[in-house]
Parts: structure tokens; C-alpha cells; sequence
């Protein structure tokens, strides 16, 4: 297995407090890795450290099979990056930040600025001032600036922070194609759990620090069944008639509205129709599979119960 960024067991202490404990995290070469945890949990931090901006602790670093150390200069021309929030020279045009990162970054390929600005989504842009730019518009420049010098690594913490939905499907979309088109690795961060699910190809998950769960998309997806989501008044009497006159035993009460039915043996049309006859008053009914928010969340609620 070929990877392209590690941690071994990295550590963070501010004021003694441990913001990052311990992290193994093993991206794979060429893959999107969707990193997941609740604000404050340390994701911020660990991709600052994998940047050089901060010092770990403890713990090691391995980027593109060689240990990261403050002289890794040329290690840190092989990524481009968005750390929390990407800052510009307001005055100048976008265009003119662009060419100022080409400069001090030593490329000189200069006409794959336009090509990037085209890229995402501010082909008309250049010449305006970035102090005149919205927040989105602002992500997508740090986008560009990042893909700009060709990464084999992208970093990227919230990307799509600021977009509307329109931009968020295109940056979705721009990620996939750098992934498959040009076999760019890239680590994101997004509080937005289903655009993850939709262009991750391995789910880190951290929590105080601690990475609670490194898995695949596809594991995910083969571990949760489908199931059929019924929202009745009265749940309970669903439940009765699902357990005692339908004999099926794989389901479960969610709240005072919501019954699900894990059992493959019946169709969603069927069960609506056999609790219509029991007198249920059905309000809805619709088959659905587990997603990555229902996944976290379960991890979340399981560390708490831990705690």
C-alpha cells in the first residue's frame, strides 16, 4: 500500500492540554480522505502541523515516504493548501495574487493562472479587487492559489465554506475530477457530512483529539442495511402490528414519530398497506439506507456514552 501522508502517533500539547493525541492517520496515495470531527476537535491543528505552520509535540510525520522537518522545503512544494480561512493582498486583483504566489513559489508556467481561475469558476474575475469578493468567491481563489503549482497533495479544511448550493455541486464535482483526471491526493475537512459522503474515498474521524475511526466509504456502506422509515402517530401501535401480527423482529423504535424495519422480507408498499388495514395512521413511508451523518453521529453518541 503506497501512501502519501502519515502521522505516527502525533501529539499537540497547548498549555498543557493535548489538542491532538496520538493520531495514526494513513492517507493512500490518490485517494479523497474526508476528515470529520465536531469544532475543537483538532482537525485545524493536525492539518496545520502537516503543513509546518505548527510543531507537533510528539509523534512523526512521513510526507511522500520521507520524514517532515522544519527544512522540508521541498516536500512542501510537492502540496498546495486552504488553512482555515485564505488570505490575500486586497488592494490587488485576483489575478495579481495569483501571479505574486507563482513568483515566491518559483513557478513559471504563468499561463495556468487563467486556466485555474477558469477551473474554479472565476474565469471573469481576474482583473476585479479581492477586497470586492464574497466569502465563496474568496474559497474559490484559495482553491486556485492551491492547485496552482500542480500538488501532489491538496489540503483543504472547510473548501466549501461560503458557497451557495450551486458552487458547493461544482467544487463537489471539481474534486472528483482532480482525483480521477489528474490523481491529485487530497484531505478535506467539511462539516457538510453528505458532500463528503459523495466524493470521500476513506472517513477519518476525530474527537478530542483522538482519531476514533479511519475507514472506507465502501466498508461503511456494505456494514448498514437498508431500511424503511415509517412515520406514524402512533409509532408503538406500528410497532405491535410489525412485531406481533407481521411477525417481523428486526426493527426499531426511534422516537415518537419514527419506526424503522430492518427485516429485507418486506417491501416499503407492502408494510404501508398492512399497517393501513391494522388501523396505523401511516404520515410517511420511504426506503432508506444508513448514511455517513448517521454513522458519525451513532460514533459520536457512542464515545459520549464511553466518556
Amino acid at each position: 500500500m503506497s501512501y502519501i501522508a502519515r502521522t505516527i502517533n502525533l501529539t499537540k500539547v497547548y498549555e498543557g492540554t493535548e489538542v491532538v493525541s496520538g493520531v495514526n492517520m494513513n492517507i493512500k496515495q490518490g485517494e479523497i480522505y474526508g476528515f470529520l470531527g465536531p469544532n475543537g476537535a483538532g482537525k485545524t491543528t493536525l492539518m496545520k502541523m502537516l503543513t509546518n505552520l505548527v510543531k507537533p509535540t510528539a509523534g512523526e510525520i512521513e510526507l511522500f515516504g520521507e520524514k517532515l522537518n522544519p527544512d522540508s522545503y521541498e516536500l512542501l512544494k510537492r502540496m498546495g493548501s486552504i488553512i482555515e480561512y485564505p488570505f490575500f493582498y486586497d488592494k490587488l486583483s485576483a489575478w495579481e495574487n495569483l501571479d505574486l504566489h507563482c513568483e515566491y513559489m518559483g513557478f513559471t508556467s504563468k499561463q495556468m493562472i487563467a486556466k485555474h481561475m477558469e477551473m474554479v469558476g472565476l474565469k471573469d474575475a481576474g482583473k476585479k479587487p479581492v477586497k470586492d469578493f464574497s466569502l465563496g468567491m474568496k474559497q474559490r481563489l484559495g482553491l486556485a492559489r492551491a492547485l496552482i503549482t500542480t500538488p501532489e497533495l491538496l489540503i483543504l479544511d472547510e473548501p466549501i465554506n461560503g458557497l451557495d448550493p450551486v458552487g458547493i455541486k461544482e467544487m463537489r464535482d471539481l474534486f472528483k475530477r482532480l482525483s480521477t483526471e489528474y490523481r491529485i491526493t487530497m484531505l478535506i475537512s467539511s462539516h457538510i457530512l453528505g458532500e463528503v459522503e459523495q466524493v470521500a474515498d476513506t472517513i477519518g474521524i476525530i474527537r478530542e483529539g483522538r482519531l476514533v475511526e479511519e475507514v472506507s466509504m465502501e466498508s461503511i456502506r456494505r456494514s448498514h442495511t437498508d431500511y424503511i422509515e415509517v412515520q406514524a402517530a402512533d409509532p408503538k401501535k406500528a410497532a405491535y402490528v410489525v412485531e406481533h401480527l407481521l411477525h417481523l423482529s428486526n426493527y426499531k423504535l426511534f422516537d415518537e414519530q419514527t419506526l424503522r424495519v430492518y427485516d429485507s422480507d418486506i417491501t416499503a408498499s407492502d408494510l404501508n398497506s398492512k399497517l393501513v388495514q391494522h388501523g396505523v395512521a401511516v404520515e410517511s413511508i420511504s426506503k432508506r439506507s444508513h448514511s455517513l451523518e448517521e454513522h458519525f453521529m451513532g460514533l459520536m453518541k457512542g464515545a459520549d456514552d464511553v466518556a
